[in-house]
């Protein structure tokens, strides 16, 4: 099953989400949509005792309640109880509160947006566009950050039609190209702007991006024309890839007299865009 986590916000509450690409649903943290609804201050509790009196009772829905993993709030990924929408709105009605309407339309919302972001593509970049809106964010750097995120797909579906792996091997290859332009392994970078489960790119500054996507697009372009066929071959095209960007670095660096690298995010001062 391909997943894709999402924090979604409901009023001023996180409920953590998970989309299922296979089957084109959406699955809720249980806990958290309690935490919403009543408001108390161990929802982890108040769901433990009403699950079980909906299990005394024979209650199918919590019977067919999942465990996925989902990022907990220590940043790791830990098993929780899920439901669906379906499964959701059945459990709302066993929980008295005065948000269950209102968070039943939240619901239907949130799993009409997704249906209509797969039937029209440009929906999903102005929804992107929107949350890094509301992040404050920089019209200027938003448009490099979808621009970004563009080039990433055409090199993943080009690393796909070679046959290389999703998982270790696209983190292979792209710790190779990061560590080849900027000198910094992901996880290095990540450690010098002093991110933890943060997005590496949503903490760039605007020249940052540009290099990244230059390695990353001339790493495609490379493919395209070399035709690798082994994981090593994919791995020295990676290499040759970042040496563009990694050129174009230092050619800027020596220019200008300063590093292209930045140790700002967006929470420590990176003006979210604003800057350089």
């Amino acid at each position: 099953m391909k997943k894709e986590t999402n924090i979604k916000l409901f009023e001023t509450k996180k409920v953590r989400t998970l989309w299922n690409e296979d089957s084109e649903e959406w699955y809720f943290s249980v806990v958290d949509v309690v935490g919403v609804l009543t408001d108390s201050p161990n929802p982890r509790n108040y769901w433990k005792v009403l699950k079980k009196r909906l299990l005394d009772e024979g209650n199918e829905t919590v019977t067919n309640c999942n465990q996925l993993k989902l990022p907990a709030q220590d940043g790791k990924m830990r098993l929780t109880d899920v439901a669906n929408t379906e499964q959701i709105f059945r459990i709302i009605q066993s929980i008295p509160s005065p948000k269950a309407e209102p968070f039943k339309q939240w619901l239907a919302q949130v799993a009409k947006e997704r249906l209509d972001q797969l039937q029209d593509p440009e929906l999903s970049i102005e929804q992107a566009m929107m949350d890094y809106k509301r992040l404050g964010y920089s019209d200027n750097w938003i448009n490099q950050r979808l621009k970004s995120i563009e080039i990433r797909k055409e090199l993943t579906d080009e690393w796909k039609s070679k046959g290389v792996n999703e998982g270790i091997e696209f983190a292979t290859l792209t710790d190779i190209i990061t560590k080849t332009w900027s000198g910094k392994t992901t996880k290095e970078y990540k450690r010098f702007k002093d991110l933890k489960k943060e997005n590496l790119r949503d903490n760039m500054t605007n020249t940052e991006l540009v290099l990244n996507m230059l390695a990353e697009l001339s790493t495609k372009n490379i493919s395209e024309a070399s035709n690798p066929e082994t994981f090593d071959q994919h791995a020295q095209v990676a290499q040759q890839g970042g040496e563009i960007a990694r050129n174009a670095r230092q050619e800027l660096e020596l220019k200008t007299g300063k590093s292209a690298i930045s140790s700002l995010n967006a929470k420590s001062g990176m003006a979210i865009g604003k800057g350089d």
